[in-house]
This record gives C-alpha cells, sequence and structure tokens, in this order.
C-alpha cells in the first residue's frame, strides 16, 4: 500500500479496494491542484463506492464559504500553511460526512512564490474519522499536515502533489501512522516544518 514505485492507476485501485473492503469513503478539498486529486479518482470505474466527491477552493473566500475555513487563518499563517489545509480537511470531512479527506494547498508558479514560500511549496493535510458503535460520525478527528517542496514547472508540482496525498491515504490504510518520518518515505521533496498532527473533537 506505500510502496512509491506503484503507478498512480494502481495506487488509486489498492486506496478503492481498501477503502471498499471496509465501507469507508473519502472526500477531497483542492487549492492549487484544481481538481487533479479529484478527476484521477473517478477515472477509475466503480469509484463512487467509495469515493464521496469534493471540492476545488482556489481562493481565499471560497476556503471560507465552502470549508468553513476561518478567515483569520489567511492573515496569521496564509493559505500555504499547516493550519489552512488542516481546517480544509476537517472541513470536507464534516459537510460530506466521510471517513478520510484531503487537502491540498500550494504554490504551483511559476509566480507567486516568496523567501518563506518558494515555488514549488505545497501542504497537503490529511483527516480521518473513525467510526464509533451508533454514531459513525461523531468520533475525534485525527489529522496531520506536512510541508513538501517539488522541483519543476507548474504541472510536476501539481502531478506531485496528487501523488503524495494518494500515498499519505493508503499507509494509513495500510496501518501507517502519519507522521513526518513516514511522509519523507513517501517522497523525497518531503520538507518538515513542525508537521502537525493530532486528534479532537
Amino acid at each position: 500500500m506505500t510502496d512509491r514505485d506503484l503507478s498512480r492507476p494502481a495506487r488509486i485501485r489498492c486506496l478503492g479496494e481498501a477503502l471498499g473492503a471496509r465501507g469507508l469513503r473519502l472526500a477531497v478539498a483542492e487549492s492549487c491542484t484544481g481538481g487533479l486529486l479529484a478527476a484521477n479518482l473517478t477515472a477509475l470505474a466503480g469509484s463512487s463506492s467509495w469515493f464521496d466527491g469534493g471540492w476545488v477552493t482556489y481562493s481565499n473566500q471560497a476556503k471560507q464559504r465552502e470549508l468553513g475555513v476561518p478567515a483569520s487563518l489567511f492573515a496569521e499563517v496564509g493559505a500555504v500553511s499547516a493550519e489552512v489545509v488542516t481546517a480544509m480537511a476537517r472541513g470536507a470531512l464534516e459537510r460530506a460526512g466521510v471517513d478520510y479527506a484531503v487537502a491540498i494547498s500550494g504554490v504551483a508558479g511559476p509566480g507567486g512564490g516568496s523567501e518563506t514560500k518558494p515555488v514549488g511549496t505545497v501542504w497537503i493535510g490529511w483527516g480521518h474519522r473513525p467510526p464509533t458503535e451508533g454514531e459513525p460520525h461523531q468520533s475525534a478527528v485525527a489529522t496531520f499536515a506536512t510541508r513538501f517542496r517539488f522541483p519543476g514547472d507548474r504541472e510536476t508540482v501539481r502531478e506531485a502533489a496528487v501523488d503524495v496525498a494518494l500515498q499519505g491515504l493508503c499507509a494509513h490504510l495500510g496501518g501507517e501512522g502519519w507522521n513526518d518520518s513516514a511522509a519523507a518515505r513517501w517522497s523525497s521533496a518531503h520538507w518538515p516544518a513542525a508537521g502537525l498532527k493530532w486528534s479532537d473533537s
């Protein structure tokens, strides 16, 4: 499930099999990838049995309106941050009522970079709500967010972000914990910066 050498279609098949076997569903929240992750998931016939849907929230206003990201975060830490992708993942979990969510926000280029967030910087956040007996979507949410700096042009950065988002999902479903050590195995472009992991209600 965590093999970096798997092709993307093969990884998506493994992801779908793992979710489907457990009766779990997935939603996505995308910014810089602009729906690329959802497009790849739905390219697999039958994915409707485990993929619920997603949001393309490209502007800060869309992130607030569609996913409930607090407006204060954009002024405090910016859209490309752990806090924002975590809020996006939580928003997707809550609004879709699913078991897993992944969120992506980054600077795909060629412009828009800065000294602290150069082109290629991407934060990815994952969220999981373990089912509880009787109330499947009332349990605590576990989230993890971490940063990558992908090399290459805009298309390459976006494609790399999709691949790592998938690897993080497959890893967790395969029993691997979400942490920076695991993220470094998913991609050599991992750029640790106090990746966040916590569980709360």
